[in-house]
Order: C-alpha cells, then sequence, then structure tokens
C-alpha cells in the first residue's frame, strides 16, 4: 500500500495520503485560550489546513471533499458558509456536509475534516 502519514500519533495522523488522494484529520483552532468567535476560529483552522494540504503536496484547488462541524449550527451556519465561501477559490466546489456534533469540546465553535487529490 502506498502511503504517507504526517503527524502521526498512536491514535491517528493528522495528514494521510495514500495513492493520489490527502485526508485531513478534523482541524480546529490551535491558539490557547481559544477566542469564542466564529470568524477567528475558523480563520486559524483554514489557515492550518492550507499549511498542511501544502505540505502534502496539494493546495485547496483540489479539494474534493469537506465536513464542517459547527458547535451551534442554527447561530452559526449562515457565517461559516459565507467564510467557506470567501475561502475556497472561485470554481472550485467540493463536496460538502455541515453538521452539528454533540461531542465538540466546549471552546471548539467549529472542526472541519479535508480530502483532496494530490
Amino acid at each position: 500500500m502506498n502511503t504517507q502519514a504526517l503527524y502521526t500519533n498512536v491514535r491517528m495522523s493528522q495528514v494521510l495520503v495514500h495513492q493520489d488522494t490527502v485526508y485531513l484529520a478534523g482541524r480546529f483552532a490551535d491558539s490557547a485560550p481559544l477566542e469564542n468567535d466564529l470568524h477567528v476560529q475558523a480563520d486559524n483552522t483554514l489557515t492550518a489546513i492550507e499549511r498542511l494540504l501544502v505540505e502534502a503536496g496539494t493546495d485547496k484547488t483540489r479539494l474534493l471533499s469537506a465536513t464542517l462541524y459547527l458547535k451551534h449550527i442554527e447561530a452559526d451556519f449562515a457565517a461559516m458558509d459565507l467564510i467557506w465561501k470567501q475561502w475556497l477559490p472561485q470554481g472550485i466546489t467540493p463536496a460538502c456536509a455541515t453538521l452539528e456534533p454533540d461531542v465538540l469540546k466546549p471552546d471548539i465553535l467549529v472542526e472541519i475534516s479535508i480530502i483532496a487529490a494530490l
């Protein structure tokens, strides 16, 4: 099997490249303490995603799929949708789902997982 893992621990890899596909584990803002502001957390998260994509040998123009997890989907969906649309390169429309999980840590407002082509 042709795989490459980045930022691996005993439980998971943050990035896994398999053949021509890059899988990013769920990413959330990594500044501590986290600001209780969706825009700040989303910007931090998307910046980290861009960095990881580049490290894996791809970029956000090659997105295939995204899953966005919002702590407060009713309150934050419209704002996150606008942030997401502004972050995406023009003409890039990956398959996308937005969910509200019950298991996000209390201070995490958004988490995003990505699949991209090399």
